[in-house]
Formats: structure tokens, C-alpha cells, sequence
């Protein structure tokens, strides 16, 4: 590894508890709101934002967050979490030489069990706490269920904060790894196969990854240079298809190697990604 590389690693530490966002670094922040950066990822605006330098620090910041974290007892679970929590580290690298940044996020995200009031035996505030566990998870499982059958229409991730926050890990720019829990018991028949199948759902979802980079100046003027030039070749074609048009109109034979050429170069433009060479 290049020794003049630098890195700065920050993490951060909250929990969506009854649908809303709490800081469990900083507890009095509570009711957070989810925005979108400058490329359509969310994100939640005001967390606490703690800049770690070794292992140590970033377990101290995971015990003193899982400490803050919403519990109570039920009939299933003597420590049941209430809240689903995310503990997100961010990383980025920077080359002082070149200016060449690199950054990368790591969501480490605990979700909190589906539950059947009949047999928590859940009252009151615990109650309402599973209403609002459940209403995420199966937020959580219709988008899994869209992105799986890879349909092009509406992926409802708006539907609950979670799926919004998981946005980008599920179908977009990101590696995910799902771990799910079953219980052996027959009396756990139902919840088990469920969680089988959505399991197996989740498998089906293919990301695509690509590397987060910040370009520096001048890389950004030489991708403007290619594209620049791209879009005078696409005019160029299109002066070109404008007078074939005319000469059909008019009945003129167009040859057809004349024409079979043009649609070529259409086709091979059309298919560049931007910023690629032409």
C-alpha cells in the first residue's frame, strides 16, 4: 500500500425506534430526517459524526450507542430490541500527490425481529413498538419482493424510514451480505419458513457496484474534453441523418453501405457510458 496515502475514518450511531430516527451517540438528537446528497443517496441529516484512529475507539463508540438502544422483556425474548439500529463507519482516501479520493461506507445494521402479539404477550407501549417493527419489516420485504422479480416500476422504498435509509445497499452501489435467524422450535413453524423465504428472495437481487471516487480537476476537464467531443460527433450525425432523410424524401437511391454505415456509428455513440472514450 502507497505510505503517502491518508484516510479519515468517522462513524456513526443511531436507531429508528417507532418510525423515527434517534442518535444513540447523542441521545438529545432525536426525530432526525432523512435527505438526499448530491447523487440521490440518503442520508440521515444531523447524526453524530465521531472521526475514530484504531479498533478500540470504534468499539467504544458500538458500547456506548448499544447501550442507549431501546429494550424490553417479552415473552420470547428477556433483552427484545425495539428499535432496529445502523452503525455506519465512512472511509475515505485521499493520495496527497494526485489529489485521488476514494470513499467508501461500511452499514452494519441490526433489525429487530418480526413479532406475533399472540405470543410476546406485547401491551401497551411494547404494543405499538411491534406494531411499528412489524409495519418496517414488511416494508422491508416488499421492496426485497420488487427488486427480486426485477421489475422496472415503482420499488417502494419511501414506504418506511428503514428501506429508505437501506436504499442504496439494496439494488444500488453496494456489496450486501444478509444474515437472517431462525429458531429450530415447531412452535416457530410460521416464522421460520417466512424468514426462509425472504432469505431466498434477497438472494435474487443483483447489485451492481462501481467504485466511489472523487475526480480531481483535471480529470474533470479532460472527461468534459470527451464528451464535449461526443456530442459534436452525435451533431455531426445528425446533420447526416437530417440529408439522408431529404434525399429519400425527394426519391433519391441512397446506397446502402452509405446508410448501414451511418446507423452503425448511431448505434456505437448511443452505447458509450458517458465519460468513456469515443
Amino acid at each position: 500500500m502507497d505510505v503517502d496515502l491518508e484516510f479519515h475514518i468517522k462513524v456513526s450511531y443511531f436507531e429508528i425506534y417507532n418510525e423515527k430516527i434517534r442518535d444513540l451517540l447523542d441521545v438529545t438528537k432525536m426525530n432526525l430526517a432523512i435527505h438526499e446528497d448530491k447523487n440521490r443517496v440518503p442520508y440521515v441529516k444531523g447524526v453524530t459524526e465521531r472521526f475514530v484512529s484504531s479498533p478500540e475507539e470504534v468499539m467504544a463508540c458500538i458500547d456506548e450507542g448499544k447501550n442507549n438502544r431501546h429494550v424490553a422483556v417479552t415473552n420470547m425474548n428477556e433483552h427484545s430490541s425495539r428499535s432496529h439500529s445502523v452503525f455506519l463507519i465512512q472511509v475515505k482516501q485521499e493520495n496527497p500527490t494526485t489529489q485521488k479520493k476514494l470513499a467508501g461506507k461500511l452499514y452494519l445494521v441490526d433489525l429487530a425481529g418480526s413479532e406475533k402479539v399472540s405470543k410476546t404477550g406485547a401491551e401497551g407501549m411494547v404494543l405499538e413498538e411491534a406494531k411499528n417493527i412489524n409495519k418496517s419489516l414488511s416494508a422491508l420485504g416488499n421492496v426485497i419482493a420488487a427488486l427480486a422479480e426485477g421489475a422496472k416500476g415503482h420499488v417502494p422504498y419511501r414506504d418506511s424510514k428503514l428501506t429508505r435509509i437501506l436504499q442504496e445497499s439494496l439494488g444500488g452501489n453496494s456489496r450486501t451480505t444478509i444474515v437472517i435467524c431462525c429458531s429450530p422450535a415447531s412452535v416457530n413453524e410460521a416464522e421460520t419458513k417466512s424468514t426462509l423465504m425472504f432469505g431466498q428472495r434477497a438472494k435474487t437481487i443483483k447489485n451492481v457496484v462501481v467504485v466511489n471516487e472523487e475526480l480531481t480537476a483535471e480529470e474533470w476537464k479532460r472527461r468534459y474534453e470527451r464528451e464535449k467531443d461526443r456530442v459534436a460527433k452525435l451533431k455531426q450525425q445528425l446533420l447526416a441523418a437530417e440529408a439522408e432523410l431529404t434525399r429519400w424524401r425527394k426519391g433519391d437511391k441512397v446506397p446502402e453501405a452509405e446508410w448501414v454505415n451511418f446507423l452503425e456509428g448511431v448505434v456505437a455513440n448511443l452505447q458509450l457510458p458517458p465519460g468513456a472514450e469515443c
